[in-house]
């Protein structure tokens, strides 16, 4: 059975003229206490925010790629970047180190990530040959990186489930998501189950037809789960149990994650890339790169606040 499309006004961000699109924007939130969206661009090693109040802008340059951010109490963020995690303070531009890299850095970076309900970052990682699976997945608590999870290639779509004891990947390449559960006596993740399977791209065709692979994802209020579909050309969103319950169509190829923000809730924000595509696409979406936004029919919850992260 075909999902039916949900249709939405998309717009791009109302941002300066001269703010260049991002390479490839990802990790947006809405931050409650500043109503700001902020954002990162990770090869253009920038930190993004925007204010709608006062239609203010402000971006930070970063000495290496970003890979995500989470608000702290306090006015910080918890960003993990490819030379290791770091408490980044907007107001002074400053950046104090509470981790190296667990990895190596010349073949792998931190990539997308979220704090949970606990105030804890959970960061995957990216290896960048991609000839297998060598990344995983972190958890930041208690001043350590804890591997969680391995076995990945691109981690991509960290999601929480409303029920406190869900928790939503993706390993892109693979086109799947899985959904585990957070052991309430052991605090690891158990009995992995296959979410979703989306097709993947036949080889040597091009994109037409092609749904794309899940990147960034984002949950509402009702638990449902929306990822962004790279080269898609679309979000998804799926119910607890896989179901695939529409298809939200967008104006460019790649979008690379989504996010609920605005005084209620019910902004969608949803990340794009403009990275290495075709200058014929490129001249046909002019808002590749750029955040869109569209009123959605369901409010998310509020970004969790990274806690504790001494």
């Amino acid at each position: 059975m075909t999902a039916p499309e949900l249709q939405l006004d998309w717009q791009p961000l109302p941002l300066p003229p001269e703010v260049e699109p991002c390479q490839l924007g990802e990790s947006p939130f809405w931050h409650p206490d500043e109503q700001a969206l902020y954002w990162l661009d990770i090869p253009g090693r920038a930190l993004h925010r925007w204010q709608p109040a006062d239609a203010r802008h402000r971006h930070w340059a970063l000495p290496t790629e970003p890979g995500c951010i989470a608000p702290q109490p306090g006015g910080t963020l918890l960003m993990a970047r490819r030379d290791g995690l770091f408490r980044f303070d907007p107001a002074t531009g400053s950046a104090t180190r509470l981790a190296g890299p667990p990895y190596d850095p010349a073949t792998e970076r931190f990539n997308d990530g979220k704090a949970d309900a606990a105030g804890r970052l959970w960061v995957s990682t990216i290896y960048e040959p991609r000839d297998k699976p060598a990344a995983a997945l972190y958890r930041w608590a208690g001043g350590r990186l804890e591997t969680m999870l391995g076995g990945l290639t691109i981690g991509n779509g960290l999601a929480f489930g409303n029920d406190g004891r869900t928790v939503f990947t993706a390993d892109t390449p693979t086109h799947e998501i899985t959904a585990h559960r957070l052991d309430a006596g052991t605090d690891r993740l158990v009995q992995p189950r296959l979410l979703h399977r989306f097709e993947p791209k036949t080889p040597g065709a091009g994109l037409q037809g092609y749904g794309g692979r899940p990147d960034g994802a984002a949950i509402d209020v009702d638990g449902t789960l929306w990822v962004a579909m790279m080269e898609g050309q679309r979000l998804v969103r799926l119910a607890a149990d896989g179901t695939l319950l529409a298809t939200v169509p967008l104006p460019v190829r790649c979008p690379t994650m989504p996010c609920f923000g605005g005084a209620d809730g019910r902004t969608l924000f949803v990340t794009t890339a403009s990275i290495n595509r075709p200058a014929e696409e490129r001249a046909a979406q002019p808002w590749a790169g750029r955040v869109l936004m569209a009123r959605a029919p369901v409010a998310g919850p509020p970004v969790n606040f990274a806690h504790g992260c001494t």
